[in-house]
């Protein structure tokens, strides 16, 4: 056997060998990320309706095409992931902006049937430490909480709604956050 042929085969081996390891440790945590995901995604449920039974929160069918109009007229680069009714209380509805200054922002924000928004938690974020990341803090998001608006704005920024103060050093941020409440209030605003 040529040296050419023994490398091959050996290679060939090695990457069999790899593939099905990668492919095993898929399998075995392919459950536990999936039940760390929805917990997470329950957990951030339950903190914008804490008065909601998780029981009574039941998922709807986002309609793509209405979401897209909604996200487009309001100038902002977000989708609506999902959506669930809270009972009569209101709505739970999970959108991401795609303009954060570290990445996508991904927020979940409950609102009343009203139309009042009862609370907002962040799902996922990656900004600047000290800086975009001061948005999980309850100073920053908690601006948005209890205010019935058509939708809110940064305030440096200017604008028509409800100001929301941005967060020093991370304007970028603050618009993005804003950006994904207010895409899941038009979308609220429209779709009920």
């Amino acid at each position: 056997m040529s040296k050419t042929m023994k490398n091959t085969l050996v290679l060939t081996i090695i990457t069999l060998i790899a593939g099905f390891a990668l492919g095993l440790v898929y399998e075995i945590t392919k459950d536990p990320i999936a039940q760390a995901h929805d917990a997470a995604k329950k957990e951030a449920w339950q903190a914008v309706f804490p008065e909601a039974d998780l029981d009574s929160f039941e998922q709807v069918e986002v309609d793509q095409k209405a979401a897209g109009e909604v996200v487009k007229g309001l100038g902002v680069n977000a989708t609506i992931d999902e959506v669930c009714k809270v009972g009569e209380d209101g709505y739970v509805i999970t959108a991401t902006d795609k303009e954060g200054y570290g990445g996508d922002i991904r927020v979940t924000v409950g609102i009343k049937a009203d139309g009042t928004v009862n609370g907002v938690s962040i799902l996922s974020i990656s900004e600047t430490a000290g800086l975009g990341m001061k948005a999980t803090e309850p100073a920053f998001y908690e601006q948005y909480q209890g205010k019935q608006a058509e939708k809110f704005y940064v305030s440096k920024d200017g604008g028509d709604g409800e100001p929301i103060d941005a967060l020093s050093g991370a304007t970028i941020t603050s618009r993005a956050m804003t950006g994904a409440v207010n895409a899941a209030l038009g979308y609220f605003q429209n779709a009920f």
